[in-house]
Order: structure tokens, then sequence, then C-alpha cells
């Protein structure tokens, strides 16, 4: 990992937005089918074309450090496109309602 990818990923947890930087909202917290333990999180932006996951094993959700925000700041590198229609719009509809009734810096 460079030094650029990790500054990048310390602004992401810190939700330090940068001039370059989206704003994300949290619009999905699943647990994955393949995988035991394992939390997915989407972010996705307001109008729901673009969208940035992680992965969070279930054990790591203890303690402060491992907050999960209500929004991020995310390099548009860390941004995949929405292709479906349908999901582009649930996306857009829960980052809104997200960004209307949170902080960014929320936990939720």
């Amino acid at each position: 990992m460079t030094a650029t990818e990790s500054e990048t990923i310390e602004a992401d947890r810190d939700g330090n937005k940068s001039d370059d930087d989206t704003r994300v909202w949290l619009v999905e917290r699943t647990y994955s089918d393949d995988e035991l333990n394992l939390i997915i999180l989407v972010y996705a932006t307001e109008d729901g074309s673009r969208y940035h996951r992680r992965e969070r094993a279930l054990t790591s959700f203890t303690g402060p450090a491992r907050e999960t925000k209500a929004g991020l700041c995310v390099s548009p590198d860390a941004l995949g496109t929405v292709d479906d229609s349908t999901t582009r719009e649930r996306y857009a509809t829960e980052a809104r309602r997200m960004a209307e009734q949170h902080d960014p810096d929320d936990n939720v």
C-alpha cells in the first residue's frame, strides 16, 4: 500500500473531505451470504449513481474505533457505478433520507 492509499483510507475513516472526495451515505448493511461473520456496508451518493462498499468482520464492531458513520468522504477511485435503475433509485432514496436525518459523523 502506498502512502497516498494509506492517507486516503485514513481520510475515509475520519470523514475528512478533500476537494476531490465525494460524500456518500450509508444505504445498506447486510450479512454476507458466503462468509460467516462478515457485514457488508454500502454507501452511495445522493443521486444513487455511485457506491462505495466496505466489508467488516462482525467481531470488529466493538469499541469506538469501529463505529459505523452515517456518511463518508471517499476518493472517486473508490466509487463504483450503479448500473441497475431500480438499485440506483433505492440507493438515492436512502442516501437522501440519511443526509436529511443525520450528520455525516453520526453513528448509525
